[in-house]
């Protein structure tokens, strides 16, 4: 698996890693299962948030006795982001992974709280010792222009967005902005939603070429694809063992400039929206 630097955090990070959502709604069994693979395989980057019900407590079974060899990272609801809400809810995804730090922890989108208070409360975690970094989830980039007025330089570690072959608006502002501020952009739900491109349409069509060039699936493919930017780091979830093993061979992938091109067509940025999209 390879490894990439995170931001301006100085940590190299899997390429890969792994998403967490609904994860805890499947056989529990099985999911830790496909963390653990995950985790063998070198996916190390293990994303998850408060707003996800019960996946933290899966993840602490998956990772009990592998916590220094995971990147793990949890996120803050928009509700709970005062001073004193951070860092009670930092404290709380502490308990339920099980775990005395996280690597990284995540605003997980704006809300009302004034973002100098939620910054305020990163540092004090930071300082105390429970978070090594902090970031943002669901930011544009005047969200993260604001951001940077409030922090500085060099703070902010990363800004996890929805991005994948259909939804490629982040390309046009976002990512710009994030490659020349040091900040890693983490692709959450990089299959889509439930919105895969099917092999009939002329985008799967294209997908399917490249991956038969390359003999490998088509979503191990579309990794790659999103993956090919410096910046991102994408964090696809599996329900499986299997599913983790197809999603990690995609960290070894390297894309030719035709490959590249090829699907750049067959799956247009479009347009910038009003708002950034977010699931």
């Amino acid at each position: 698996m390879k490894h990439k630097k995170f931001g301006t955090t100085g940590h190299e990070v899997s390429v890969i890693g792994q998403g967490t959502w609904y994860i805890d709604r499947g056989d529990r069994k099985s999911s830790v299962a496909a963390l653990r693979r995950g985790l063998d395989l070198g996916m190390t980057h293990i994303d998850t948030a408060e707003m996800y019900g019960d996946a933290e407590l899966v993840i602490a079974e998956a990772i009990a006795g592998r916590r220094d060899e995971t990147y793990l990272v949890s996120k803050v609801l928009p509700s709970n982001a005062s001073l004193r809400g951070t860092v009670t809810a930092c404290e709380r995804s502490l308990s339920r992974l099980k775990t005395d730090r996280l690597d990284c922890y995540l605003l997980h989108w704006r809300g009302s709280y004034p973002l100098a208070e939620t910054v305020d409360a990163f540092e004090q975690l930071v300082r105390s010792g429970k978070i090594r970094s902090w970031g943002v989830s669901n930011f544009d980039a005047d969200d993260l222009d604001e951001l940077l007025d409030v922090a500085g330089e060099g703070k902010i570690a990363c800004n996890q967005v929805l991005y994948h072959l259909h939804e490629r608006v982040i390309e046009r502002a976002v990512i710009p902005w994030c490659a020349k501020h040091g900040v890693a952009v983490v692709a959450y739900s990089p299959f889509g939603h439930n919105d895969f491109p099917d092999s009939r349409s002329k985008g799967g069509a294209a997908l399917q070429t490249v991956a038969k060039r390359h003999g490998v699936s088509t979503r191990q493919i579309a990794l790659a694809f999103l993956a090919r930017d410096p910046q991102v780091f994408p964090i696809p979830k599996a329900s499986s063992a299997e599913h983790a093993a197809e999603n990690a061979a995609a960290g070894d992938l390297a894309l030719s400039a035709g490959d590249i091109a090829a699907l750049d067509q067959a799956f247009p940025r479009g347009q910038k929206p009003r708002s950034l999209p977010m699931l």
